[in-house]
């Protein structure tokens, strides 16, 4: 697949899909009839091909490996991603790089167990699960009434696009902004099919390339995730096939650690982005460096964090900056920064969240 440049929501968001999608070079299988006028529609139509947890799939084994890139755009650290799936309550995950491991294992008495070697895993590593099995947010889109959903027709060749938008009304220190203030999150499909080929989401580009079907699901054989013209990070499917569900792997080993049980749900849950920002309710400004004033440095730090249950973000890294010398006040700026505890059923719960932070002279 040919990488096209220019895919930047910052210049010409609409025109950026649009050239993508003619690169992607991709032909999946077709629909007798056009994907409905609603987005609403549209999200409900692609849900049962997205939906990995279902009683009625046959047990499966997936492997990948995946690429990290520098800030530069050269590759760095390269690791392996392993999904063994049994059931809706019995699966494993496993992450390999030089210098860390991580494996999990969800048995079906709700409990989850971790063994984990090295450092922890990169916020493009741990995206991995959303965007092969979960990559559009169903539920959380329909079922919360402050999303906005609009359809947008993009022009590409041989047709168009049809992207879903999703825009949330902000509110920040107490007074509630527009939806304009932050520029929604896309959801494009292939024509006349249900299956996602591009997302952008909070500044990051994802192409989902070479589609294949396996048990009525899509699934990309690979990815490439973009910030503005930068590849950070690709992901490569090597194996799909079946699964024992009596294989060993599904079994924690003795020295495996217990993470959660079912009444304790386990690590950070993953909204939309557009969903995390709704929940802002106190945002400090940064401060921005006078030597970057004097230099005329500006642009956007993109940062990925975790909203703990007292609405305060932690474990924050940093994505993309413009310049090293405004990742500190970036990061200052956003620790004092207050959200919502987020709620699953009624309790709070820690969410892994993206967050811009702009540096803009003349503001």
């Amino acid at each position: 697949m040919l990488l096209c440049s220019g895919m930047s929501r910052h210049l010409f968001p609409v025109f950026a899909f649009a050239v993508a999608f003619s690169c992607l070079g991709q032909t999946p299988a077709t629909l007798q009839q056009p994907l409905p006028k609603d987005p609403r529609a549209i999200l409900e139509m692609a849900a049962p091909h997205y939906d990995f947890t279902s009683p009625d799939l046959k047990p499966w084994h997936l492997k990948a490996t995946y690429q990290l890139y520098d800030d530069q755009g050269k590759p760095t650290e390269q690791g392996t991603y392993e999904y063994w799936w049994a059931s809706p309550k019995s699966s494993r995950a496993s992450w390999t790089r030089a210098g860390a491991s991580r494996t999990e294992w969800s048995m079906p008495d709700g409990s989850v167990y971790l063994k984990q070697t090295g450092g922890p895993l990169h916020y493009f590593e741990k995206t991995i699960e959303h965007l092969l099995f979960s990559p559009v947010p169903f539920r959380e889109l329909l079922d919360n009434g402050k999303v906005k959903l609009d359809l947008k027709m993009l022009p590409a060749k041989p047709e168009k696009i049809t992207c879903v938008t999703a825009s949330h009304e902000l509110a920040v220190n107490g007074q509630a902004k527009p939806p304009v203030i932050l520029l929604p999150d896309y959801y494009c499909f292939a024509p006349s099919t249900p299956a996602l080929v591009l997302t952008d989401l909070h500044s990051i580009t994802t192409e989902f390339n070479q589609l294949v079907k396996t048990q009525d699901r899509y699934l990309p054989k690979r990815i490439s995730v973009l910030i503005g013209r930068q590849k950070v990070f690709d992901v490569s499917i090597d194996e799909i096939g079946g699964l024992n569900p009596a294989e060993s792997e599904l079994a924690p080993p003795p020295d495996a650690k217990l993470e959660s049980t079912s009444s304790d749900p386990s690590g950070p849950v993953r909204v939309a982005s557009n969903l995390a920002a709704g929940g802002l309710v106190k945002k400090a400004p940064p401060n921005y460096p006078l030597f970057a004033k004097a230099n005329r440095i500006q642009g956007t730090v993109i940062l990925a964090g975790t909203i703990g249950t007292d609405g305060r973000l932690r474990d924050l890294e940093v994505l993309a900056t413009p310049s090293p010398v405004l990742e500190q006040a970036a990061l200052d700026s956003v620790k004092k920064w207050e959200y919502k505890p987020y709620l699953l059923n009624g309790k709070p719960v820690e969410v892994e969240t993206l967050v811009n932070v702009v540096f803009a002279l003349g503001n």
